[in-house]
Formats: structure tokens, C-alpha cells, sequence
């Protein structure tokens, strides 16, 4: 623990470790981007295609055969919360409804009516549209951030590192959800704008209790945040975990939040208390906060 004597001996080679994730995120990130031309893979809500939900289920089967015209097709089954029984199936994939529909209608042996079906399409233009608007929404939302956090301290490395554990807390999930395949939606860019507020959080706890109070020796504030801090994320983690592992028939939309900010709650945990909580404390000593 930092109040002990051996983090002053191993609290630089601590930092190391988020360090070397943080810095495999963005080479992973990089060479994404050269593969695909994106920084991920977008649902038919940001790159447009067309969504078939049937109340039913569909065999998997009937899903190989729909595959074999549609490669990029996917399937997401909704169940019952208390039986777990399906209940409605949903369709998505970058075609048109005139091409998918007939297709899906011959693996299923019946006609798709107002009935047993809704169908709904957006076109590239519109979803791309809404996908850079999100974008932008991260984007500012990142640098209000950063300037209050520089308002608050008005000091460059505290600010700095704050700032670095948040922006690292969005690559590490980013790097893991692009690696499984997952195609983000709407709401799971929305994940990661949470995330922001959860970094801030814990980063200027640790800040202002290591840099403004001057009571104790700094491996005592350092602990002191840390026991406060590590209870706050755990609390989260532990609030999302049985809502992604037990919840049968969650919307996908809501797992894909969960899933996220799990990752970035695990993420934060190091960025936090090993990487920016190395920086802080450099930083005391060469400043000879004590």
C-alpha cells in the first residue's frame, strides 16, 4: 500500500504496467483504423442498414442460411426476463429491406407481415450523420473536461495526468470491444461518455487529496484516496456485474453498456492508482510536497 516503504521504491515500476496497456490501446487502434478506415465497427444505427425484428425466434439454422447471402448479417435474440423464454428475434445488416425480406421470408417459409414483424431502415448518409454527431458530443464533452480540470488545479502535470487516465480509460475498452468484434450502437458510444465522468472522478480524488491536503505524510493522502476511491469503482462494478451476467433477455443496446463500462471501470482502476497515482507522487517529491 503507498503508506508502506516499499511503494517508494516500486511505485515507478508500477506505473509502468497501465502505461504499456494504454500504449498497446493505440497502436492496436492505429492499425485498426488502417484496416478498416475506423476507429470501430458501427450497427445499422451509425452506418445504416436495415433492422427485420420478428416476434419469434429464428433457428440457427435459419441464421446460417440467411448468412450465407449476408455475411455481415447478425442476430439478437430478446427473452423474457423471468422465464427466459424468446420472444423476438432482430435482424441487422447493410442491405436494403427490398433484398433482405424476400430472402428471410424463403428460410422462414412465411410471408413477414405488420403482424409477425416491423421493419426499419436507415439509410448511410443518415446514420453516418448521426455517428458524427455523437463524435462531436465526445469530443466536446472531453474538452470541457479538460479545461475545467485545468480551472480547478492550474497546474500542468496534476492536469495532465488527469486528463491522460481519463482519455487511457477510453482506449483500453475501445481496443477490447474493436478486438471481440463488437459492433457498437448509439448507446454504447453513450458508454464511454460515462466513462469520462467516472475517470474525473476518482483522478480528482486522488489529486487534491495527495497535492491540497497537507495532512499526513504523501504515502498516507495517496492511501487515504486510494481506500476511498477503490470503494467508489468497486461499488460500480459490482452494481453492473449482475446486470450483465444474470439478467436474462437484456436489450443488447443495455449490455453493450454494461460490458463498457466494466472495461472501463477495471481500466480506471489502473490508470488510476498505478499510473496517475506515480505521476502525482513524482510530482509531489520534485516539488518537495510532503
Amino acid at each position: 500500500m503507498p503508506r508502506n516503504p516499499w511503494y517508494d521504491k516500486w511505485y515507478k515500476i508500477l506505473f509502468i504496467v497501465p502505461l504499456t496497456l494504454t500504449i498497446f490501446a493505440i497502436v492496436y487502434l492505429g492499425m485498426f483504423f488502417s484496416n478498416t478506415g475506423d476507429f470501430m465497427y458501427k450497427d445499422t444505427t451509425l452506418a445504416g442498414g436495415t433492422t427485420i425484428t420478428l416476434h419469434g425466434d429464428i433457428s440457427q439454422d435459419q441464421i446460417n442460411e440467411l448468412q450465407t447471402n449476408f455475411p455481415d448479417l447478425i442476430v439478437r435474440k430478446l427473452a423474457d426476463v423471468r422465464s427466459g423464454k424468446p420472444i423476438a428475434s432482430i435482424i441487422e445488416t447493410a442491405v436494403s429491406p427490398e433484398e433482405l425480406q424476400p430472402e428471410l421470408e424463403s428460410v422462414l417459409g412465411y410471408n413477414l407481415t405488420d403482424d409477425n414483424s416491423s421493419v426499419e431502415f436507415s439509410g448511410p448518409t443518415l446514420g453516418q450523420g448521426f455517428y458524427k454527431q455523437l463524435i462531436i458530443a465526445l469530443i466536446i464533452a472531453f474538452i470541457l473536461m479538460s479545461i475545467v480540470i485545468f480551472f480547478l488545479f492550474r497546474t500542468i502535470v496534476p492536469s495532465l495526468a488527469i486528463i491522460f487516465a481519463a482519455f487511457s480509460d477510453i482506449l483500453i475498452p475501445l481496443s477490447i470491444v474493436n478486438y471481440f468484434g463488437i459492433k457498437l450502437s448509439a448507446a454504447g458510444i453513450s458508454a464511454f461518455l460515462m466513462l469520462i465522468g467516472y475517470a474525473v472522478d476518482t483522478n480528482i480524488l486522488l489529486t487534491t487529496r495527495a497535492i491540497r491536503n497537507r495532512e499526513n505524510t504523501l504515502n498516507e493522502r495517496i492511501f487515504r484516496a486510494f481506500k476511498t476511491g477503490i470503494f467508489m469503482t468497486g461499488t460500480a462494478i459490482l452494481a453492473v456485474l449482475p446486470a450483465f451476467f444474470l439478467i436474462t433477455g437484456l436489450p443488447d443496446s443495455f449490455k453493450q453498456i454494461f460490458f463498457i463500462l466494466i472495461l472501463g471501470l477495471v481500466a480506471d482502476l489502473s490508470n488510476t492508482w498505478l499510473m496517475n497515482a506515480g505521476i502525482i507522487k513524482l510530482y509531489a517529491t520534485k516539488k518537495e510536497i510532503r
